[in-house]
């Protein structure tokens, strides 16, 4: 590798990658499998299909490249269209599910993807987004790859990417624009080895580290709500109709004594 940072798609292909891909898949599947509505989007990363465990009929890949690099060997099981992730071709309160798989930390501008991000959900509509988490191991090291980088010294074991986004800085991103976080999880604590054999071998930290120190995984996966001030959800029309039969009705001069 030399002094040349690898790319996020060539470094997917390595033991760590997969590894990070093979706990984000499963994060994903969870969190999509019970998320109904008509039309879902994922931002980027073509490697992962996070929308394949989900019903959804309408189903998009986005991507911001014409041929992203994973693209040239395998189709993208859901329909690809090309597009700048801070200007979405869908209108207001239009999707139902976004998925966001390191889309903030590759964009040029996070903060105005994610308020695209929030225009184009319909109110109670989820995102699921992942990310590098600088507080971890994996974000120390790539601290540190920078500045080998900037120094021309040292090989580049861990991919370039844009501005690392923390969890809680994230977490005031979605407060100040109506978001609801809804679960949390921290992932991948093992250290990111070059080798499948030596991944394994610290198999063991995975466990240790969602006991002992669970916020410091790798990867953060966060899901939330877009609320909107104001609006209540309303039940089915049958519920109140049954409470309305249900009701006590009033008799009329009841208690008071029938004159013989």
């Amino acid at each position: 590798m030399g002094s040349e940072i690898i790319s996020l798609h060539e470094w997917l292909k390595t033991p760590p990658g997969q590894y990070l891909l093979d706990w984000e898949r499963g994060r994903f599947d969870e969190a999509v499998a019970d998320v109904f509505g008509y039309h879902a989007l994922q931002l980027g990363l073509p490697e992962l299909p996070g929308l394949q465990n989900n019903r959804i009929p309408h189903r998009w890949l986005a991507t911001d490249a014409l041929r992203p690099p994973s693209m040239a060997d395998s189709a993208p099981a859901s329909p690809c269209l090309v597009t700048d992730f801070a200007a979405l071709p869908f209108s207001e309160n239009s999707l139902d599910l976004l998925l966001l798989p390191h889309a903030l930390e590759l964009s040029p501008d996070p903060h105005a993807t994610l308020r695209e991000v929030e225009r184009v959900l319909v109110p109670e509509g989820r995102v699921v987004i992942s990310g590098l988490n600088p507080m971890s191991l994996w974000g120390l090291r790539q601290s540190r790859t920078r500045l080998l980088h900037r120094l021309r010294l040292g090989e580049n074991d861990l991919p370039e990417v844009g501005e690392s986004i923390g969890y809680w800085r994230l977490r005031d991103w979605l407060r100040l624009l109506s978001f609801e976080v809804e679960s949390v999880q921290f992932g991948c604590y093992r250290p990111a080895a070059r080798s499948a054999a030596w991944l394994d071998r610290m198999r063991w930290m995975d466990r240790a580290g969602e006991r002992y120190w669970p916020i410091l995984g790798s990867i953060y996966f966060v899901v939330a709500v877009k609320r909107v001030r104001g609006m209540r959800l309303m039940g089915p029309s049958w519920k109140a109709s049954k409470a309305l039969a249900n009701a006590p009705v009033p008799i009329a001069n009841k208690g008071r004594h029938r004159s013989h």
